[in-house]
């Protein structure tokens, strides 16, 4: 398998171009295909489709680019491991599988780390907020706080919506949720972070 570089990007090969940033499902299928004979391009492929969307996942939640970059490539010794020994069952829904092995990586590390004494975890900084773009320390410092206000369940859906980017299909496929129960919850989520964010119009629209 190719190695995943440490900003989460798979080395590209001279002469090779650089994989779409998306594909359809059944193309996906199709790589992974390749990919279980041990393709060196169809994993350049995987890699260069998934390993940002996988290190912006881990990098949301943990907070840590090292953290982030162990986390990434350990998805994709699991996913390697899967793919060409032949257990790999989930045909046509390899991106939810994909992050759904990434996610429980994350729950992980986030059990271990807060039964340490005296730890508290606190969700990373976002590269993009859903509402708008912000920029400067002092703005980023208010959402990661606001976002750390959310329930551990919510923070997953604003992180797998805005930083991985998957569609709200994948995500309830991942979380095992009816897609309607996830639109409402993202909705709400989103809501609850505008009125942390900006506690003065959330009272002026309650007064």
């Amino acid at each position: 398998m190719q190695a995943v570089n440490q900003d989460g990007l798979g080395t590209q090969h001279a002469g090779t171009e650089k994989a779409p940033l998306s594909a359809r499902a059944e193309d996906i299928e199709a790589i992974v295909a390749r990919a279980s004979t041990n393709e060196e391009q169809a994993w350049a492929e995987l890699i260069g489709l998934y390993s940002r969307r996988v290190y912006a996942l881990a990098k949301s939640r943990l907070g840590d680019q090292h953290l982030a970059e162990e986390i990434t490539q350990a998805v994709f010794v699991v996913v390697f491991q899967y793919v060409t020994d032949g257990r790999y069952q989930a045909k046509g829904r390899f991106e939810p599988w994909l992050f759904r092995i990434a996610i429980n990586r994350i729950r992980d590390h986030i059990r271990r780390t807060t039964r340490r004494p005296g730890h508290t975890h606190e969700t990373g900084s976002l590269a993009s907020a859903p509402a708008k773009t912000w920029d400067g320390h002092e703005e980023m410092d208010r959402l990661r706080d606001a976002v750390s206000q959310l329930p551990q369940t919510d923070q997953e859906i604003i992180a797998l919506r805005h930083q991985a980017g998957l569609e709200f299909k994948g995500i309830a496929d991942l979380l095992d949720e009816p897609v309607g129960t996830l639109l409402a919850r993202h909705h709400r989520a989103l809501a609850k972070l505008r009125r942390l964010l900006n506690p003065a119009a959330a009272h002026e629209n309650t007064a």
